[in-house]
């Protein structure tokens, strides 16, 4: 027989073993990774260069492009995406060249090599749950990188709200400093012209020396201020960044129940834990698919010389052999431990979500407290102690004018008014900083109410307008709860 025919039976061979693994592996029903949706900005479409009129949602994008944090939890979302073809794909085939040293003599003549392929068959489903497997670590991985994405946007709020508060402390307290260089150059003269006394001159120089040791501390505080919040923005430390102007204040139109409730539902973390459950719960399939066996089809073809004695037929004849091989699954203790393994490991992901719901329903009963405490204060000190502050601190000036107030009682209304004004900013600071810490727990926006009525507090101490917050967007409804976390605990092997 000549070389092309051989060539071509090999040939034929490769393509009937090729077209049969084809169909194999193409009915799972695995995502190819290409099909899966980039969650990330689109890096073409940068975002501003941050300066004076840059807003919050530029520094959230900027960070979102540049944190070398959330890029690795993105290339470990989309490497475990790759592992879903691996783990779907057949076996590599196997190709078998054999050289008989010695030929073996047949009726129709030596027979000097051999070629032979195989491809194996896994049993039917194990590809399939292989690739469920390998999707469920991947979608576990994609919540990581949401969980990732969340908390660094909860980092760039906290920062920026805290950057704020101390760009409106280092305000106040510079005007109040102002105020107060104002009463000691009134009580030096007063004091020249007999009508203060020198106690009243060196209480106004302790005061404006402890006004301007406070300004000090919080002007040195914006270097490791600004340093934080360029970290969350991979930027270098000492980068500048301008003073935010103000930060919003809004309310949730939500409950605390439905806060709970959509915390349960969409917080990566415990979406994290709802994929390793279904994971498992495969894996432990597959386990079950091991006492199956895997089926090896080969062809073999072997090269044979021409016949010895003249005129024997089918002389020189290359015989081709189909075959069939199996696997031989016996080592049972092997299987039932890794049906056991995936039941473990199943279970143990059942209480660990379990106990990380209960952790974090209790942290968002705690940043809903301080929520609702800081509304409470903001309300407080801008409609009523600022007011009366305020009112209290134009008597006295007057009253100490008149001879009627000592120095003593306005450097203590003046001292006051500086807390009431602070412990207001800082109100506003914590409202925001909780409501930011909020949405990192729940996985998304909170509804927003109407906002507060306005109220006339001056300009010293009344936050800057802002326009109205977007609604959030609507998410699709979460699918029903796994069935597994109301199964029995697996017993001890």
């Amino acid at each position: 027989m000549g070389m092309e025919r051989r060539a071509l039976q090999i040939v034929l061979l490769c393509q009937c073993l090729a077209w049969a693994a084809g169909c194999t592996s193409s009915g799972g029903d695995a995502v190819p990774p290409g099909e899966v949706a980039d969650v990330r900005a689109d890096p073409h479409n940068a975002p501003p260069e941050l300066s004076e009129t840059t807003q919050l949602s530029d520094y959230l994008a900027y960070a979102a492009l540049h944190n070398p944090g959330l890029e690795a939890a993105f290339n470990r979302w989309k490497a475990e995406l790759e592992r879903v073809p691996q783990a779907t794909a057949l076996p590599d085939p196997r190709f078998t060249y054999r050289y008989y040293i010695e030929r073996v003599e047949t009726r129709v003549g030596p027979q000097r090599q051999s070629f032979e392929i195989a491809q194996t068959f896994p049993w039917f489903g194990k590809l399939a749950l292989r690739g469920d497997v390998a999707m469920e670590a991947a979608n576990a991985a994609k919540e990581r990188y949401e969980a990732q994405k969340l908390k660094l946007f909860h980092e760039v709020k906290d920062a920026y709200y805290e950057y704020y508060y101390l760009g409106r402390a280092v305000e106040v307290v510079g005007k109040t400093r102002d105020l107060a260089k104002q009463f000691e150059d009134v009580a030096r003269m007063k004091y020249r012209t007999g009508t203060a006394q020198l106690a009243d001159v060196i209480r106004a120089q302790v005061e404006l020396g402890k006004l301007e040791d406070r300004l000090r501390s919080l002007t040195e505080m914006q270097q490791p201020t600004v340093a934080r919040l360029n970290a969350a923005l991979n930027r270098s430390v000492t980068a500048a960044l301008p003073w935010p102007k103000s930060v919003p204040e809004e309310t949730v139109a939500s409950t605390d129940d439905e806060i709970l409730r959509m915390l349960q539902e969409r917080n990566p973390e415990l979406k994290v834990l709802d994929h390793e459950i279904a994971r498992y719960r495969k894996a432990g399939e597959l386990a079950r698919k091991e006492y199956y066996p895997d089926v090896t089809l080969g062809l073999s073809y072997i090269e044979t010389g021409s016949a010895v004695m003249p005129g024997v037929s089918d002389s020189g004849k290359d015989p081709v052999m189909v075959g069939v091989s199996v696997n031989l699954p016996i080592w049972f203790g092997k299987y039932r431990a890794g049906e056991r393994e995936a039941a473990r490991r199943r279970w143990a992901a059942i209480k660990e979500k379990a106990d990380r719901t209960n952790l974090l329903s209790y942290r968002a009963k705690r940043v809903l407290f301080d929520f609702r405490d800081a509304e409470r204060k903001i309300s407080l000190y801008r409609d009523t102690l600022l007011p009366l502050a305020r009112e209290s601190l134009k008597t006295t000036e007057a009253g100490f004018a008149a001879g009627t107030s000592s120095f003593l009682d306005l450097i203590d209304t003046q001292r006051v008014m500086l807390e009431f004004e602070l412990s207001y900013e800082r109100a506003l600071t914590d409202h925001a900083q909780r409501l930011a810490e909020l949405e990192m727990l729940v996985g998304q926006d909170l509804p927003r109410g109407e906002a507060p009525p306005e109220t006339e507090t001056g300009e010293a101490d009344s936050p800057d307008e802002v326009p109205a917050a977007e609604p959030a967007k609507q998410e699709e409804p979460k699918e029903e709860a796994d069935q597994d976390r109301t199964e029995e605990e697996p017993s001890e092997p």
